[in-house]
């Protein structure tokens, strides 16, 4: 547990548990509390302490929520995913956020990196700081969707490798797996991603007590954040499934070059074998049987014959 009062953008003091219903009661102070996966005995103190809703706590417990956000009296519920790239898979968490006039809880679960960075930057700036608990909830929301950009730079660099093994006429299986597993993982980031503009805009449009007006051009800039990862993930999902498309078609004519090569030499082998298997019948009156330039004149009109089709062929591009 991190828990911090903070008034008119300064550090008062660190605040135990026990003393939260007394600090939270001073005027210009609000209390920035962190927790990780906490218990269900101490969610239920915290409950005590700032006075929060039932529903809020149960959904807070249980985790495996959808991102969204609710207002329960005069404080707020927000659900966000988190998410962190470990080897090759995008793995997701959760942050729950209690958001009241004087307080402001969040609730790590699964993959989500410490805040402690963001409390760290948000105290270099008092005078953002002073707003309230509002501009440290821009601060998290803010570094959540950041992150989302970081990984979605990671997957961008991957397609572009996956995309030169792509515009090949062989068939990659392998670049081809690799195709699909990345564009779940941008679907997955996607979804992720969608519901923070929604979020955004109603603390923008209808908790003016939590985020007065200085701290909306920051929303804005986090809800443009959110966009771009949307469109992003887009985009690259469709560049990934025409690359798929190129692959295959290359793969299909270069087939379709290969049998019509094949063909072009079947032909070219038809010719002697029409004219060799006609000899090999047993017939008395063959033509020029008897004649000493029969057999010559036979093997070079099939010769003959041969290179006229090859360069026949080989103009018309079937070799």
């Amino acid at each position: 547990m991190c828990s911090v009062a903070y008034r008119k953008g300064k550090i008062v003091k660190k605040v135990t548990l026990d003393d939260i219903s007394e600090v939270i009661k001073e005027p210009d102070t609000f209390i920035w509390l962190g927790l990780v996966q906490p218990d269900t005995d101490y969610m239920r103190r915290i409950q005590q302490e700032f006075g929060l809703h039932d529903l809020a706590i149960e959904d807070a417990l249980t985790a495996h929520q959808r991102p969204k956000i609710e207002q329960y009296g005069e404080s707020l519920f927000i659900v966000v995913k988190t998410a962190q790239l470990k080897g090759d898979a995008i793995k997701y968490g959760e942050t729950h956020l209690f958001v009241g006039k004087n307080f402001l809880i969040t609730v790590r679960h699964g993959a989500s990196t410490s805040y402690a960075d963001v409390r760290k930057h948000a105290q270099e700036c008092p005078d953002l700081l002073a707003m309230g608990p509002g501009y440290a909830l821009y601060a998290i929301l803010d570094m959540i969707v950041d992150n989302y950009l970081a990984i979605l730079h990671q997957y961008t660099q991957r397609f572009q490798h996956i995309e030169s093994q792509m515009f090949k006429s062989e068939f990659n299986q392998s670049a081809v797996h690799q195709v699909y597993r990345l564009r779940r993982e941008l679907l997955s980031l996607h979804n992720a991603a969608l519901p923070m503009g929604d979020i955004c805009n109603q603390l923008m449009q209808h908790h003016e007590s939590i985020i007065p007006d200085a701290l909306r051009a920051y929303l804005r800039d986090v809800h443009d954040h959110a966009n771009q990862v949307l469109t992003t993930t887009d985009d690259t999902r469709e560049m990934l499934s025409n690359a798929m498309h190129v692959n295959l078609a290359l793969v299909s004519v270069h087939q379709n070059e290969v049998v019509q090569r094949l063909a072009g030499w079947g032909a070219i082998l038809a010719i002697p074998t029409v004219i060799f298997s006609l000899y090999g019948m047993n017939f008395k009156d063959m033509p020029e049987l008897n004649d000493s330039w029969g057999y010559p004149l036979t093997l070079g009109i099939t010769v003959v014959a041969c290179i006229a089709l090859y360069i026949k062929l080989k103009k018309s591009g079937w070799l």
